[in-house]
């Protein structure tokens, strides 16, 4: 019998994901095969504490299922760098300019990616200034506030007066020091997950997430059992190829490795396409949207795990 591959499933963390990200881990921990895989749950508490050391010998790879900052961010794919550990997923410099949606839109300016109208700014610009409308004034209501650095929808708010423009700046500041302000777009909200090397990554069919009211906030994502998406989405061939092409070029721009999911607007009646951010470890349960388009692709959940866990081999030359 061939030995099995220790695969060791990183959870949790102290970012304000930590309850999205057991649920995340717990997925793939279910559906590991058990003939191939030996999986180890490592579950690091709220204050950022690992229960084990990890290192060479005593895990073959590790599945880092961890959202927002020090997970997410390129901080733990930095130490499994360090530590000579083969991992699933996008790299450190990929992780961080992902996980920070000013970074992450300068990389798309920079490769010509069509983006919605946004502003940021820092705390102290906003704690100094004296003219607030000032800083948001490029763009019109509504207006979505979102911390820079998290994802999940949490410290989001849309905003429609001055007044909740202050709340939801100042609700954004208390998980992160920057600040970014989009411009709401009324469009069809789209996925599409990307799958892959460097080289000859591969786009999933596109789906469209179904909104309730305004946005598709935490609860509607992660704690409401009604249908968020469908998949495929039902688009012209044309736009569901654009869709493909663009969040292939997203996830160059950033240097992406393994995985992403990519998530647009598609303007129906323009035919126009924008880029809203890509998310490097997207929600992984088998119910998740990125699960959940590579399985309309052909790529069932506990194959998707597979090509993730042979990719990270791939790139450590092992």
């Amino acid at each position: 019998m061939t030995e099995r591959v220790r695969v060791a499933v990183l959870a949790g963390g102290p970012s304000a994901e930590h309850e999205v990200s057991l649920q995340s881990a717990q997925a793939v921990l279910d559906a590991l095969p058990r003939d191939l895989y030996e999986p180890v749950a490592v579950i690091i508490d709220r204050q950022g504490r690992w229960p084990a050391r990890l290192g060479p010998g005593q895990v073959d790879v590790v599945f880092p299922v961890l959202h927002g900052p020090f997970g997410e961010d390129g901080v733990v794919q930095g130490h499994l760098e360090t530590l000579g550990i083969p991992y699933v997923g996008c790299g450190v410099l990929a992780s961080a300019v992902a996980m920070n949606k000013v970074a992450m839109r300068r990389a798309f300016l920079a490769e010509g990616i069509p983006i919605t109208p946004h502003v940021w700014f820092s705390e102290h610009e906003w704690r100094t200034t004296t003219d607030p409308w000032g800083l948001v004034k490029s763009l019109d209501w509504p207006m979505y506030v979102k911390p820079a650095c998290l994802g999940s929808s949490i410290g989001v708010s849309r905003v429609t007066t001055m007044d909740e423009l202050r709340a939801g700046v100042e609700l954004a500041l208390t998980h992160d020091r920057t600040v970014v302000v989009e411009q709401e777009v009324r469009a069809r909200e789209i996925i599409c997950g990307v799958l892959g090397d460097h080289d000859t990554p591969r786009a999933s069919v596109p789906g469209e997430l179904i909104v309730p009211g305004d946005w598709l906030d935490y609860e509607a994502k992660y704690l409401s059992r009604a249908e968020i998406a469908t998949i495929p989405a039902e688009l012209p061939e044309r736009v569901a190829e654009d869709v493909r092409e663009l969040s292939l070029r997203a996830f160059r721009a950033i240097d992406g490795y393994g995985l992403a999911r990519a998530d647009l607007l598609y303007e129906q009646d323009t035919g126009r396409l924008c880029l809203l951010e890509i998310n490097t470890m997207p929600g992984f349960t088998a119910r998740s949207v990125y699960a959940r388009a590579w399985a309309a692709s052909g790529v069932p959940y506990p194959e998707l795990l597979r090509r993730l866990i042979d990719l990270a081999f791939a790139r450590s030359g092992s």
